[in-house]
């Protein structure tokens, strides 16, 4: 039997555009006599319909796509993932479902079991889990199809929930002599080795082999990176598909053993390094968020001379290229002269068009306009913001003038405390870095420069200066934050992996350092909630997937 494992990028509500996408995908496995094709979970509809599904004419539309592409099948069978209707009168009106289709007509379906409810998952909000375990029987074989988290039981980077069923032990005491996986597994920067490893883990314990195709692209916040996979009875991976790319892998799975994929070679990519990963997950989702919004494909930001913006310029130009990337530089009475100068020279090195537009009498104006009112109250942060808020004022403008979508360039250290100007500074339609901390930050920067292009690209001296917002004379953010190393292992270890403050402090920071900074945290949560949209590649970044009320006074100290 020739199978082919193949990932595709679908939009979300695109029904008719994934549908094709299926389709094409149909015709060329027939013409390349592939037995069965396998694709990802909810192709038809996209990952994550979120509140789509409550919507009768979307429900209908990703119906009777089903039956089309149920239809279109003919020697090559279809294995792909949809939802469908419950026919009970209880219970959520929706299946998450995988559909097995041969010759114009369903095979088998099957409904997933576990339904994931944590982090950026709300699953159980939409679709009725399966209650009823049971085998695909097809081409002389026993099928065990399982959808997503139904193979990731209680293996997850943080176990939220604890699942009494383990579908994948069900499905072999039914005499599946096959695991089966289709997936909507979004990337986080150590997911790759971790769901491989769950994946081998399968296959061994098992004792059989183990088909995973995964979603690939980006939707909204979440990022899909593909690396679907043909793991053997003993673990070995056979076939491991590209990161962050379409791809397909073709094998022959022989009436007895193992399958053997029919390319020698070219078939194990490589799991990319880990500055690398980041910055092409960023790349994909910021070129996916433009592209599949319909947005023209120009961006706008501000460069201030610091590795932030810096960075966000290298990922806009990787995503969409250097011609329809715009920069801005505003100085201001506080700018150091790199501010602008680091500015020229990496939009020399990029190749994009820069405009430097002084805020000084915008400034001045302002203090001006509220004279009477500040009266002769000491210069502060309402002054500082007023800088910030006179760029955001600019960019914005800049950006409703010729449709450029304003990138914001904040990282996720200084979202995480509050380091950051509302309606300033957080302006933007997407927010790059809002889940990369700023060690991190700095960290691909040298990659980019040592080991991505060899050479300099951004310059040395904006990865070399002290970080500083440049609001008031001197300013450095050591002033008013700890030093980013020591931030930055304190905020992973509050918002990632969820530790009190007292563990912390264990693990080598000062127990007072730590309280301040799980303060800042908690009493900036009004900021984040009017924070643009981000892209995410932690386990825990700041949106969907983290749900704090702003209103409320617990603080784990």
């Amino acid at each position: 039997m020739r199978i082919r494992i193949q990932q595709i990028n679908v939009i979300v509500g695109d029904i008719e555009g994934n549908s094709a996408l299926v389709l094409t995908a149909l015709r060329e496995a027939e013409n390349d006599r592939i037995d069965l094709l396998i694709l990802p979970e909810l192709v038809i509809c996209g990952y994550p319909p979120m509140d789509l599904l409550e919507r009768k004419a979307f429900i209908n539309a990703v119906i009777h796509e089903n039956e089309r592409i149920v239809r279109a099948t003919g020697q090559t069978a279809l294995l792909f993932g949809t939802f469908q209707k419950n026919a009970e009168s209880r219970g959520r009106p929706l299946f998450n479902a995988a559909i097995l289709a041969h010759e114009g007509s369903i095979v088998d379906e099957v409904h997933k079991t576990l339904l994931p409810t944590y982090d950026v998952f709300d699953e159980f909000r939409y679709f009725e889990p399966n209650r009823e375990m049971r085998v695909i029987e097809w081409a002389g074989r026993k099928w065990g199809v399982t959808i997503c988290e139904d193979i990731w039981n209680n293996q997850n980077e943080h176990n939220y929930h604890t699942y009494d069923i383990e579908p994948a032990d069900e499905l072999k005491e039914l005499g599946a002599e096959v695991l089966v996986n289709i997936s909507a597994s979004p990337f986080t920067k150590r997911k790759p080795e971790m769901r491989e490893d769950m994946l081998q883990r399968h296959a061994r314990r098992l004792g059989i082999p183990l088909f995973y195709a995964n979603q690939v692209g980006a939707n909204t916040e979440l990022i899909f990176d593909g690396i679907s996979s043909v793991i053997s009875a003993d673990g070995e991976v056979l076939i491991r598909l590209s990161t962050f790319e379409e791809d397909r892998g073709d094998f022959e799975w022989p009436e007895s053993g193992d399958p053997r994929p029919m390319v020698s070679e070219g078939l194990i990519k490589a799991f990319p390094g880990s500055e690398e990963r980041i910055f092409k997950a960023l790349v994909h989702g910021l070129r996916d968020y433009v592209g599949k919004s319909g947005m023209p494909n120009k961006v706008v930001m501000g460069l201030s001379g610091g590795i932030d913006s810096a960075l966000t310029a290298v990922i806009a130009c990787e995503a969409m290229g250097p011609e329809n990337v715009l920069g801005i530089t505003m100085p201001s009475r506080f700018s150091s002269e790199g501010s602008v100068s680091d500015s020229e020279k990496l939009a020399r090195n990029l190749g994009i068009r820069l405009h430097e537009l002084p805020i000084n009498t915008i400034y001045e104006s302002f203090l001006e306009v509220l004279a009477p009112v500040f009266g002769d109250a000491e210069f502060d942060v309402a002054e500082e913001n007023l800088q910030s808020r006179s760029r955001g004022a600019i960019l914005m403008a800049i950006s409703n003038k010729f449709g450029h979508m304003l990138l914001n360039t904040g990282n996720k250290s200084e979202l995480a405390v509050g380091y950051c100007t509302l309606y300033g500074d957080m302006a933007g339609g997407l927010s790059i870095l809002s889940d990369v901390y700023k060690t991190e930050v700095f960290a691909i920067s040298r990659w980019l420069n040592e080991s991505c292009y060899k050479k300099e690209v951004i310059p040395r001296s904006t990865i070399e200066k002290p970080p500083s917002a440049e609001l008031r004379p001197d300013q450095t953010d050591s002033d008013s934050l700890p030093e980013y190393g020591v931030l930055d292992g304190i905020l992973k270890a509050y918002i990632e992996d969820q530790l009190p403050a007292g563990v912390i402090a264990a693990s080598g920071f000062h127990i007072d350092q730590v309280r301040e900074v799980i303060r800042m945290v908690d009493r900036n949560e009004y900021k984040r909630r009017q924070s643009a949209p981000g892209l995410r590649v932690s386990s825990k970044a700041f949106g969907s997937g983290r749900r704090l009320p702003i209103v409320q006074r617990w603080t784990e100290m």
